[in-house]
């Protein structure tokens, strides 16, 4: 995909953001992230995802958002055109649950991974979309 090959070279040294309310599901991908990524943090809710993207330092680390199963407090596709309207050019890559379709979450910076997913597709799609955001930033 894109060229893109970071497992050789070690941790980039980003802030990824995982939004989701399964302790067990978050665990994993904050797991797999932190293999490839820097800092990878959790919020276990979309109100905690919101306050956290509202203070300037984190936010100006932050380079994507994977936004998980389930999202508590406003459903996934609101919550992600939320982030839209706040953080237009901030990746997020969504792992979408059953029934749920790309259609459902539209966007230039939005990228849907349906379940059940590969864990490491969700690492090499992580991967391409930070390196994206990155050059268009640049």
């Amino acid at each position: 995909m894109l060229g893109v090959e970071c497992a050789n070279r070690g941790p980039l040294s980003i802030m990824i953001l995982v939004v989701d309310d399964d302790p067990l599901q978050a665990y994993v991908a904050v797991s797999l992230l932190e293999r490839q990524f820097g800092e990878v943090r959790r919020a276990s809710g979309a109100a905690e995802a919101l306050c956290l993207i509202e203070q300037p330092e984190f936010a100006g680390k932050l380079e994507l958002l994977v936004a998980g199963h389930s999202v508590n407090g406003i459903g996934g596709p609101a919550f992600v055109a939320e982030l839209g309207a706040r953080m237009p050019n901030l990746p997020v890559l969504v792992l979408g649950s059953p029934g749920e379709s790309p259609s459902d979450y539209p966007g230039e910076h939005v990228a849907f991974l349906p379940r059940p997913m590969v864990a490491m597709k969700m690492v090499t799609l992580a991967n391409v979309m930070v390196s994206l955001n990155k050059r268009s930033v640049a």
